[in-house]
This record gives structure tokens, sequence and C-alpha cells, in this order.
């Protein structure tokens, strides 16, 4: 089946064409009116978004009581993670994935997007360049010792093997990556998109995993990723995207107080760090004066927003030099 065809039969993918003249911007912010009726989360799943993402574009509005009429953020605009366009990028900072497949002769390239949810604290999932192996439609479920024995200690059980069907966490399509015991996968609990709730495994919603598992191949590369923080381009306007850091890029103990001030001078020193690396990366041929306060502000913030912080339409005799002072 071709690409056009199996997008087609899909309407509700997330799909762009990729920006040209070093451009790395896709999508648009928009709003939606809440009904009575409505959760976050039902508006996040009909808006191919997850819980983490919406939740904080929308920080002062009721998770589970939005209220009639209250204007929600679809936070819809993506800077594309600083990794290779091609195969499955996997950012685990924004809990998104990208898929760049391959398209016909004379076609524009495309950059397809879903909401996932990612592992743990306890059970991370793995970074790195990877491939998938083997794909299985309606795939039985083979907990782990460690998840079995998780299961008994909390009072439950589970089998050693969990057909196919509504009981099975794994739903009806199964991904799996050459990380051994990793794979990409549907749900039987779609409310937990967007959230770290695996171990270690990457869901989606039961519609995506769908529409990815007719497009991707054995042997498509898949790069697993953690930038929190993503700068990018949009016709001369530098824009930055920020997330919450996900803990344990920060520390080891738990014991910390994420309020205290150690974790906060972490957070700060992580952010810096984060901010340097991406500003000198992505302005080697282009001279910008970065407003560096904003950029602070917005990651500080992490609403996941793209906010425009520098330009590189301005006179040259206004450039200043980044010393992140």
């Amino acid at each position: 089946m071709s690409l056009c065809l199996i997008l087609s039969s899909h309407l509700k993918a997330e799909i762009y064409e990729l920006p040209l003249n070093g451009n790395n911007v896709i999508g648009s912010i928009s709003e939606v009116m809440a009904s009575h009726e409505d959760t976050l989360l039902d508006i996040a799943h009909r808006n191919e978004l997850g819980f983490e993402e919406i939740k904080r574009a929308n920080p002062n509005v009721d998770i589970w009581l939005p209220g009639e009429g209250t204007k929600i953020i679809l936070p819809k605009k993506f800077i594309l993670p600083d990794a290779p366009r091609k195969g499955l990028v996997l950012n685990i900072a924004e809990y998104r994935m990208y898929y760049y497949p391959e398209v016909e002769k004379n076609q524009s390239d495309i950059v397809i997007t879903y909401p996932i949810s990612i592992g743990r604290i306890d059970w991370e999932t793995p970074l790195g360049k990877t491939k998938v192996i083997s794909k299985q439609k309606n795939p039985s479920w083979y907990p782990p010792v460690s998840i079995r024995a998780e299961r008994a200690a909390a009072g439950g059980f589970l089998p050693n093997i969990v057909p196919p069907g509504p009981d099975n966490p794994l739903g009806d399509f199964a991904i799996r990556l050459d990380i051994p015991g990793y794979l990409i996968h549907g749900t039987n609990k779609p409310n937990g998109i967007g959230m770290r709730v695996t171990h270690g495994c990457v869901r989606m919603l039961p519609q995506n995993i769908e529409t990815l598992y007719s497009m991707i191949s054995v042997d498509n590369d898949v790069y697993i990723v953690n930038q929190p923080i993503k700068l990018g381009w949009d016709s001369g306007e530098l824009l930055i995207e920020a997330h919450e850091i996900l803990k344990d890029s920060l520390i080891d103990d738990e014991l910390i107080d994420r309020n205290s001030n150690q974790m906060k001078a972490k957070i700060l020193s992580y952010i810096f760090s984060e901010l340097t690396e991406r500003y000198i990366g992505i302005t080697k041929n282009n001279k910008v004066r970065l407003d560096w306060d904003m950029a602070l502000q917005v990651s500080l913030r992490a609403e996941g927003l793209p906010i425009a912080i520098g330009s590189t339409k301005i006179d040259s005799s206004e450039l200043q030099g980044f010393n992140g002072t």
C-alpha cells in the first residue's frame, strides 16, 4: 500500500511538509472552547495531544472539569528535535515522536508526529540509536519476572502470558526495537498517553500505533533523544520550545526535594548548559541577538510553546555577543 493511501485512511494523523531553507518549525498553536462534558484529556485525545503537553500549555485549567466555554490552548506548533530527519525520532522530554517516512519521487518530504508515553523514573526509556527488528499484530504479552514481582508486591497477579484482547496492555499492535525487551506499542489505557507511566516501553494511542504500524518497516532507524530545550528557525526568527526536565536527567538521589535550593541550582545549571549548547549549534551560520532573559524565563516555565527569542532581521550594529549574562 502506498504512503498516500495509508495516510488518507488515517485522517487524524498530524502530517506536515518538512520546512525548507534552514527552517525547522512545523504546525501552529490554536484554541478551542471546552464543552460542558469535556475533560482536558478528552480535548487532548481529539486533537492528537498527550496529557503533559496539554496540561502545561493550560496551567490554570482544571484537568477534570475545564468548564463550559473555557478557552483551551492546543500546543500543536513544534520545533523539530536536533536529530537526523529519517526514520523515527522519539524525544522523551516532550513525550512526542516524529516519523520521517520515505516518500515517492517528486513528492514533498513530510513528518508525522504523535504523542507518546515513556518509562517511569525507575524504568527509564533508554536513549540512543536503534532500529525496528519486527512487527506484530494482536501481540501476546510476556511480562518479565521483574514486572510480575512488582505486581505481586502490590498484592496483584500477572500470568506468564497475557493473550491478545482488552486486558492486554500492548494493545493491538507492537513494534519491537533492537534493544532487548523494548517495544513501541498500543495501549488499553489511552488516558495515560503523554505521561511517565510505562516500564520503559513507548506507548501510543490505539489509532496512532495502527497508522505507524502500517507505514514503518523492519530495519527503519529509530533515534531516542532527551531534548527538553529545543531551538529552531522560522523565517528568520529564532524560537525556543522548553519542556520540563526529566528528574533523572538532573540527579539520581530521590531524597532531594525538587523545590530545594540544591535542586533549583541543578535545574538552572542544566538549563544554562542546554541553552548554550543549542544556541552555539543553531547559530553557526546566522548572526542573531539572543534575548537571554526571555530564553531563561521560557525554559523555567516549561510550557512547551515555541516562543521567539531572537531574529536575524536586525542591523549588524545591534548585534550583541552571547555570554549568558
